[in-house]
């Protein structure tokens, strides 16, 4: 209509119209014919009344009408209906070549079309722009096709691009391997799928490259396929990296990634790029810089699936640290090239949440995840802002576990080799003070200097996260090395009073170690308490020795462990009273004591210590080294054959509950059954037993080791009470007070003297809120007072 609305109106003569359709019969015919192919006798009735524009404007306005109404449903009918396996293949290629051909027939129209053009007086009319007729053809044709579009098309074209790289990846195969596949019972192509006898890997390569060179051609190929190649290597990236590092932390990785990118990769693109059967290097200089930028966005999407894929195996990674050092250094670099560090810290924080931090994890196994993740972290990160923003929560919730300080000290001093133990055989000085740190120091070597990470938090000092080494980043977990010191005083006096040979040999090693670490100050008191075993040692030899004293004479010979009260940890309080004849022997040692000592005695400590016990009974005699408690109770069934626990409680002076649990010792080595609830007889004879091991051989469950010391924990309370009197002192002089002015007279009056104890003013408001909760004080407004009597 458009057209036939111009004719009219330009008024062309009826002759020259016919002349147009002589040369352009497809102004009138449902197909592309050509027509004459001389186009002299209407040259000049066109550049005479300058109608290049319109010829144009009315052949390709035909030329779109057809496209729309038959080129282009036919092409997009072969997409339509459900394909078999392997017939999108053949369907994209039938596709593209009729559509090829189809509009091959126009190229006689669009030259003759373009001759007209240049003779008419308008040629730079700009009705297309600046684009020649082919061009403005290709163009209604991606307009066309475009428009039509069907929801399924990109099904058969994945299918095609596909089945081609697979032929592709396996074209690379020698010839050897083919005859090696061939020999074996699996006759079936890798690529094409078909038997090697009639493999048509060949022919599918060819058709691919013929099918890709006319997308090119038709400049269809961008339009057509790019989205779907871009899916399709994302795909088959994200399967190769899976593929190849499965479960796999000892081996580097990002090297043999970028092999297989470049030769099988960016290989298949050049050769659709290029459509050629080789891979020749790109012919023009825009197809080379398309290949560049798109090994570009390839390259960082594989190093960005490689990077998440070692984020969600990262806690497996660092438990398996250092065996894992090639993953994790493989994850640093990638680190550099993507934007993942907040992926990293959120995945890695949630999997340690999720799979360490609970209570069904030892304390133990959480520490040496912790020790893991500080060596492995430091190297992805040498600059300790990831350590510091992912341990986070392993820190706070190692800060609230009772067992933590005894833990990482019992770790230290192990004879196992492990982690800690080497760390403080390196002998480095521990550095808690942060505020210590100059810039003076930070800058020193400032040629290797490099910034922080954007995400550094800006009030910590970046020295202090790059040189702390893993035991000051256990202490910074409480942010006092006292702690861990009396731990460790702890932790020796167990050790030091569960042995009876006074060997100190490793003990002394142990603490020359932690002397370098904390310093001999903070160690003073460690020191005197193995000079107490050294000088028990040399008293007992010399008492035992002396005539006078005649020690080794007695029935109940004793060796005592003399302790300077005031440099051991506190010891538990239990009760136990010892049979007469012990008490008289032990009177007998005090007494030999004084007499060598002078104006010095001799406090027991009944509940602790050894007995070697030899047992006769009827049919039996028994050798047995057990506990104060457990010899007192089988020292009372000689006087009597059988005891109630209240009887024996009242008698010992010791708690029914610990009665019971003891005397399940004794019922473990078949020497006491029980008769009745807390009634207790003494076996004399065997009783036969059809299984289990012999008597001698069991041990009660309940008598692991326990610590004859008070717990850190009640240590720190007993100490934070010396503060209690000067508390309300002040508050009896000044009625009432608030938190800070509290600390500070504290700081003042009681943390004086070489006895002192510090108190932070967290510690201080726990202590005060505590006593609050208990009715000894009153909070309000801000301010604390003592209650009103």
């Amino acid at each position: 209509m458009m057209s036939n609305a111009s004719v009219q109106t330009l008024e062309i003569p009826s002759k020259v119209y016919e002349n147009f359709l002589a040369v352009f019969p497809i102004l009138k015919a449902e197909e592309p014919v050509s027509g004459s192919q001389d186009t002299s006798f209407i040259a000049d009735v066109v550049r005479e009344h300058n109608l290049g524009h319109f010829l144009e404007d009315l052949v390709l306005s035909r030329i779109q009408k057809i496209l729309r109404q038959k080129i282009a449903p036919e092409f997009w009918s072969k997409f339509s209906g459900s394909e078999g396996e392997n017939e999108g293949f053949g369907r994209f290629k039938d596709a593209v070549n009729n559509l090829y051909n189809r509009l091959h027939q126009f190229l006689p129209i669009l030259e003759k079309l373009e001759k007209l053009h240049d003779l008419s007086a308008s040629k730079n009319h700009l009705a297309f722009g600046q684009r020649s007729v082919v061009e403005e053809f290709k163009v209604l044709l991606r307009a066309t096709l475009h428009s039509q579009l069907p929801l399924n098309h990109s099904a058969i074209t994945e299918d095609f691009y596909r089945r081609s790289f697979k032929v592709f990846c396996n074209s690379d195969k020698t010839e050897s391997d083919i005859d090696e596949v061939a020999d074996s019972e699996n006759v079936v192509c890798g690529g094409c799928g078909t038997e090697i006898e009639g493999c048509q890997c060949r022919a599918i390569l060819d058709a691919f490259h013929e099918t890709n060179r006319k997308l090119i051609e038709m400049e269809l190929l961008e339009r057509l396929s790019s989205e779907v190649i871009t899916s399709l290597i994302h795909v088959r990236i994200e399967k190769h990296v899976h593929d190849s590092c499965k479960g796999s932390f000892d081996t580097s990785y990002l090297a043999s990634l970028d092999e297989w990118l470049e030769t099988v990769v960016m290989g298949w693109l050049t050769r659709i790029y290029c459509a050629g059967t080789d891979a020749a290097p790109p012919s023009t200089r825009s197809t080379q810089e398309a290949l560049n930028k798109f090994k570009q966005k390839l390259s960082h999407f594989l190093y960005e699936t490689y990077t998440r894929t070692r984020i969600e195996q990262l806690f497996n990674i660092i438990i398996e640290y250092p065996d894992s050092q090639p993953a994790v250094e493989d994850l640093r670099v990638c680190l550099q090239k993507t934007d993942l560090r907040k992926t990293l810290v959120q995945r890695l924080q949630r999997a340690l949440e999720t799979r360490l931090l609970h209570p069904g994890v030892n304390t133990g196994d959480i520490l040496t995840a912790y020790v893991a993740a500080i060596r492995a972290l430091r190297q992805l990160d040498p600059s300790g802002v990831l350590l510091d923003t992912v341990t986070q929560p392993v820190r706070q919730y190692l800060r609230h576990r009772d067992d933590t300080v005894r833990c990482v000290v019992s770790s230290l001093t192990e004879e196992d080799p492990n982690e800690l133990a080497d760390e403080l055989v390196r002998g480095e000085v521990l550095a808690l003070d942060e505020g210590s740190i100059s810039d003076d120091d930070a800058t020193t070597d400032w040629e290797s200097w490099t910034p922080d990470p954007v995400d550094a938090d800006p009030s910590k000092p970046s020295k202090s996260r790059r040189t702390s080494d893993i035991i000051s980043m256990l202490v910074n977990v409480y942010g006092s090395k006292d702690l861990f010191v009396n731990e460790y005083r702890t932790l020796l006096a167990d050790r030091l009073l569960s042995q009876f040979n006074y060997n100190t040999e490793k003990e002394i090693r142990y603490l020359e170690l932690l002397k370098l670490r904390f310093g001999e100050a903070q160690l003073h008191y460690c020191e005197v308490m193995l000079k107490d075993v050294y000088d028990s040692k040399r008293i007992n030899a010399h008492l035992h020795s002396d005539p006078n004293f005649s020690l080794e004479q007695q029935k109940f010979p004793v060796c005592a462990m003399v302790l300077s009260a005031q440099f051991w940890p506190p010891f538990k309080g239990d009760t136990l009273e010892l049979p007469p004849f012990i008490k008289e022997h032990l009177d007998v040692y005090t007494k030999a004591f004084e007499t060598l000592k002078g104006n010095r005695t001799l406090c027991w400590k009944p509940h602790l210590g050894a007995v070697n016990l030899d047992i006769e009974l009827k049919d039996r005699n028994i050798n047995l080294t057990v506990s104060p408690i457990h010899a007192t109770i089988i020292w009372h069934f000689q006087t009597k054959n059988q005891w109630t626990i209240e009887e024996l409680s009242q008698e010992m002076r010791v708690a029914p509950t610990i009665l019971r649990r003891r005397m399940a010792f004794w019922q473990s080595q078949g020497l006491v059954r029980e008769m009745s609830t807390d009634n207790f007889v003494l076996v004399e004879e065997t009783v036969p037993r059809s299984r289990g091991p012999t008597a001698s051989d069991m041990m009660c469950e309940d008598e692991e080791a326990e610590s004859p010391m008070a717990s850190a924990h009640d240590q720190r309370e007993e100490e934070l009470q010396v503060f209690w009197s000067y508390i309300v002192g002040m508050l009896t002089n000044l009625d009432s007070m608030p938190l800070e002015r509290i600390h500070q007279m504290l700081k003042m009056f009681a943390s004086q003297g070489p006895t002192s104890v510090e108190c932070n003013i967290q510690e201080l408001r726990h202590f005060l809120d505590r006593k609050v909760r208990e009715h000894q004080l009153l909070f309000s407004g801000g301010y604390y007072r003592l209650p009103k009597s």
